[in-house]
């Protein structure tokens, strides 16, 4: 063992253990599985079951995948990359992160409530999950048949189109399904509200469900990462069993080519359309995540030597993939249904909430085995949900606990359950007969445009103000590699370019919110609309809070000293800070993090050449600088 000088130990490892590569106070990965499995958990949500196959039929079918890949590869790989690597790099939260240049620290700010708002709703969907899976433990589905309570006069049960006299044509124009009565009239009860304004009174079996949902949250979250990464083994893989099991029932049902056959027929005319191309990069960019701060803080409990390139084409493509298979389980028995029914795919075919709490279970009622098969699917739903849930948690717990380490750190546990509690009680206005309104307006307005702003000013800070040269060294020194020119160009011009044109796309197709029949009144437009707005606002807000806190004239000292990273910028343990970042932690004495490194290994790893080269690097920039 090679002997080292005691000036050349650093503060952290004077009691002769370096430690883990981690900063162990706030808590990291136990096995590198967890942060895969979190990713994958948190990207393949519910929208890849109820949005992506609806979007594909609507915008051209099997052409629809030639503009979904190319905006993954534009907008989705690139932006997902960037994301990981910022979090990996400097282990922190969405909002200290912003140590990178504290002008745009509003950037954080607005994620957070974004991440917030969308937390709430996003719970009350699980609730409503949780409600079907409970209503599925019976011999007899209630949504079956007509007959019961809630059910009109327009009720039409399908059973007896099948078993009744076929010479009498049964007109089925102006019924209703009893699936779509239970959603509307049992669970929802929403004929006891007149819109938005009138919420009516809670129901109850609808707030102990989402009690439930943040209870099981809350629990799983409780140790952070530690136990949230060990749950997602579950949640993040049982969902596939269930899509493969759902795919091999679905093939094999009569009638099921038709579906499939409507899902992937090519229209490649659409591929014309400017709004094929701008629907497959909202599905790229709510389907993976990016901008909510979900994979900044998964990765930021990284070791700093994680292979985080290899996991960004892991998980897109996965996704990517789950998808499409989803669209197979999905139009496979919407197809059995159409057959059943007498009515063509595209009258049955719905998206959202629609597809999963009224159409899917309807076709369950016309398999054998119903209730077994319905209580799969919402517990896949149930899987589904939760571990994109833990991500919105996490990225909020860990923002704040980042800006006040000394103060929450030791009591992350009891935070945790204040902000569930909060979140929580925000969400009972879901829970009356005329909660779905609310939940269309947030579901709308909340991760809309304000989403995108924030994501395309991260894209343009780290590129612009930090600078690519200094970003691409920064990957360097993790990594051992520079990103190559692909993400270069992406990052620079390609994917702020396509995210502008998204944007843009958005304010001129403005269309207000609508539930059914029911158009939403002028204040709660005005009301969704300041929803993103304010999270906008955040960074303007930011910006001055920060030029304020600078000392000298605004533009000189102000703006320029508040845009350059601090000094404690760059990797959280000194033996991984090289160049630039070299002792300029708090209480640093070790003159090169190197020598640590060398003491710990025993001589020279591939990770240290590449500091060797960092450093090199630097030194030829500094001299360039100095010549011009």
């Amino acid at each position: 063992q090679p002997v080292t000088p005691d000036l050349l130990v650093s503060p952290s490892s004077q009691d002769g253990d370096l430690g883990s590569e981690c900063p162990e106070d706030r808590g990291n990965w136990t096995g590198r599985l967890d942060f895969l499995l979190s990713c994958i958990g948190y990207c393949v949500g519910l929208g890849n079951v109820w949005r992506f196959p609806y979007r594909a039929y609507t915008n051209g079918g099997g052409a629809f995948l030639v503009p979904y890949f190319i905006m993954l590869a534009i907008c989705g790989i690139p932006i997902f990359f960037m994301e990981l690597s910022l979090g990996q790099f400097s282990s922190l939260g969405p909002l200290a992160v912003w140590k990178i240049s504290p002008l745009f620290k509003g950037i954080g700010m607005g994620t957070i409530l974004i991440v917030s708002l969308v937390a709430i709703y996003y719970n009350m969907i699980i609730a409503y999950v949780l409600f079907y899976l409970f209503a599925s433990l019976t011999s007899d589905l209630p949504w079956q048949h007509c007959g019961n309570w809630w059910n009109t006069d327009l009720c039409l049960d399908h059973h007896v189109i099948k078993t009744g006299n076929t010479t009498f044509p049964v007109n089925i124009t102006n019924t209703v399904s009893p699936s779509e009565e239970y959603w509307s009239r049992y669970v929802l009860h929403i004929q006891g509200s007149s819109g938005i304004g009138d919420p009516g009174r809670i129901r109850w079996n609808l707030c102990l469900c989402l009690l439930l949902s943040w209870t099981i949250v809350y629990l799983c979250i409780l140790k952070g990462v530690k136990s949230s990464g060990k749950v997602v083994y579950f949640t993040a893989t049982f969902p596939y069993l269930i899509l493969v099991m759902l795919l091999i029932r679905g093939v094999t049902l009569e009638g099921a080519w038709k579906g499939i056959r409507f899902y992937l027929t090519p229209q490649f005319d659409h591929l014309l359309s400017s709004k094929v191309w701008i629907e497959a990069a909202l599905q790229i960019f709510y389907s993976l995540g990016v901008g909510f701060g979900g994979l900044l803080t998964f990765a930021s409990y990284n070791t700093f030597h994680q292979n985080i390139y290899r996991d960004t084409f892991i998980v897109t493509l996965g996704n990517a993939i789950t998808s499409i298979l989803a669209g197979f389980a999905i139009f496979s028995v919407l197809g059995y249904m159409s057959q059943e029914l007498g009515v063509p795919v595209n009258q049955v075919a719905k998206a959202g909430p629609g597809l999963a709490f009224v159409v899917y279970p309807q076709a369950m009622t016309m398999l054998p085995l119903s209730p077994f098969w319905s209580f799969l699917f919402f517990f896949m739903l149930l899987t589904l949900g939760l571990d994109s849930q833990f991500a919105f948690m996490e990225t909020i717990v860990t923002a704040v606990t980042d800006e006040f380490p000394y103060y929450l750190r030791p009591k992350k546990a009891s935070f945790s359950a204040v902000i569930c509690i909060a979140l929580f009680l925000m969400g009972l206005i879901l829970t009356t007969e005329g909660g779905m309104y609310w939940l269309v307006l947030l579901d709308d307005y909340s991760a809309g445009f304000g989403l995108m702003v924030v994501v395309i000013t991260t894209c343009l800070v780290v590129t612009r103000v930090y600078g690519m040269k200094r970003f691409c060294r920064d990957i360097h020194m993790m990594l051992g590699f520079k990103p190559g020119p692909y993400f270069r160009a992406c990052w620079m011009v390609l994917s702020p370019a396509t995210m502008m044109a998204l944007l843009v796309y958005n304010i001129v197709k403005y269309q207000p919110s609508e539930y059914g029949s029911y158009r939403f009144p002028t204040w709660a437009e005005v009301l969704g609309i300041l929803m993103g707005v304010l999270s906008c606002l955040m960074i303007p807000m930011g910006m001055v809070v920060a030029v304020l806190r600078e000392e000298g004239t605004l533009w000189e000292v102000g703006v320029q000293q508040a845009s350059r990273p601090t000094m404690d910028w760059g990797p959280s343990l000194e033996e991984n800070r090289t160049g630039v970042y070299v002792a300029s932690l708090a209480g640093s004495q070790s003159p090169k993090p190197l020598m640590v490194h060398m003491r710990k290994y025993g001589g020279i790893t591939s990770y240290e050449n590449t500091a060797i080269e960092v450093d090199r690097e630097m030194e030829e920039d500094e001299e360039e600088e100095s010549m011009m």
